[in-house]
């Protein structure tokens, strides 16, 4: 009899349900639920970017396909925006308007990965990065990385350790999810040098660029342009993530291969939230900066109630919950959480040396819900020592 035929070994070498073992038992739960392992935002996008704010009749071609790289004038305004704020030399065959960050990232990652090429990962990392790689035949290597190093030169001898003959490309975030660090910009420019001199690229990962409470922002594209691709997103910078927009910004040659994956597809990002991403690029900062101001107070407090120290940027709070665990492991806790109506993200989807972790985002639900989660979530953990 003939076999069935087989599935990409890269393909089912990747995690499944990566935010919740529970997502799928929500229906079931009597009682408050508080997604706090999805990375979302509570507050609507800016009045007049909404869907129910765009007509088609003042918008033609509203409801069409659109050029591949993005709408001309959306374009036009992320180079404008990359070059104010981002410090990037960029010009509009520099960008890629892209499915969210999500594809705008996939997209780099299949632009520079052949079968069996390495991409170093700074740990804990956002839990889809490992994903892309392995779905595009590539080997995800995890640098422990945000609670081991503690200068420059650890960082560079963390990354430089698993640099192999195989390695093409580093993964940077910052701010960071999950841990909410801001890598300073001296780390940042040592990162550079070593990809430079050991001739990698580097993947810049900003989504939350606009978030960052404490500290400075420094985007890595303005340190090493010739190798940097950097990707951004108007899910997390405007509270859009159902609208599907972000984009990619590169070496113009890069971007022409990225843009190929995304062509073959996603075709282009949805041309409603292309329109609605133009609005909250002109109009939107007021709205940020309100944003800004409710997360920093949110992440404060939950930090506060958690014994951890407070966030500088993304978020998002990552803790160590070894010393909290039974005989069941990290699996108990998440059914004990889960059995208190709070969901939060297990730490193994963001590196293997952090099972014993768990994730929360503390602006997926309104300050006031979020609070009263993060005391559920206190109580079940026990009393921890207060950060210095």
């Amino acid at each position: 009899m003939p076999r069935p035929p087989a599935f990409a070994s890269s393909v089912c070498a990747m995690p499944g349900a990566v935010y919740s073992p529970f997502a799928d038992r929500l229906r079931e739960h009597e009682g408050a639920i508080f997604p706090l392992h999805v990375g979302d935002t509570w507050l609507e996008p800016l009045v007049g970017a909404r869907m129910q704010d765009l007509r088609a009749d003042e918008h033609p071609g509203l409801h069409a396909y659109c050029d591949t790289r993005g709408k001309p004038e959306l374009v036009d305004a992320i180079v404008e925006k990359l070059r104010a704020k981002n410090g990037l030399a960029c010009e509009r065959e520099s960008v890629l308007v892209t499915a969210g960050a999500t594809a705008g990232l996939s997209c780099a990652v299949g632009a520079m990965l052949s079968a069996g090429d390495e991409v170093l990962i700074l740990a804990p990392f956002w839990p889809l990065i490992r994903g892309i790689v392995q779905a595009f035949g590539g080997r995800p290597v995890e640098v422990p990385f945000f609670d081991r190093v503690a200068s420059a030169e650890e960082a560079v001898a963390a990354v430089r350790e698993r640099i192999s003959a195989r390695t093409v490309a580093l993964y940077v975030s910052t701010p960071s999810n999950p841990t909410g660090r801001v890598i300073p910009r001296g780390w940042l420019e040592s990162l550079a040098d070593l990809a430079r001199s050991e001739g990698l690229w580097l993947l810049s990962d900003e989504v939350y660029e606009d978030f960052v409470y404490r500290g400075e922002h420094v985007s890595l594209g303005s340190l090493a342009p010739e190798r940097t691709l950097s990707a951004y997103s108007f899910s997390k910078a405007y509270g859009m993530a159902g609208n599907r927009v972000g984009y990619l910004v590169g070496p113009v040659a890069a971007v022409e291969q990225a843009r190929k994956i995304g062509t073959h597809t996603f075709y282009n990002a949805p041309t409603a939230g292309q329109v609605a991403a133009l609005r909250v690029l002109r109009d939107g900062a007021g709205w940020q900066q309100r944003a800004r101001d409710l997360y920093c107070s949110a992440g404060d407090r939950a930090a506060r109630e958690l014994g951890l120290p407070r966030p500088a940027g993304s978020s998002f709070l990552f803790l160590d919950v070894s010393d909290r665990l039974d005989r069941r492991g990290i699996d108990g806790l998440l059914e004990d959480c889960f059995e208190d109506g709070v969901l939060v993200a297990p730490g193994a989807s963001s590196g293997q040396a952090y099972a014993s972790w768990i994730r929360l985002c503390y602006t997926v639900l309104p300050p006031d819900e979020t609070a009263e989660a993060v005391r559920r979530l206190a109580a079940r953990l026990g009393p921890r020592a207060q950060p210095a």
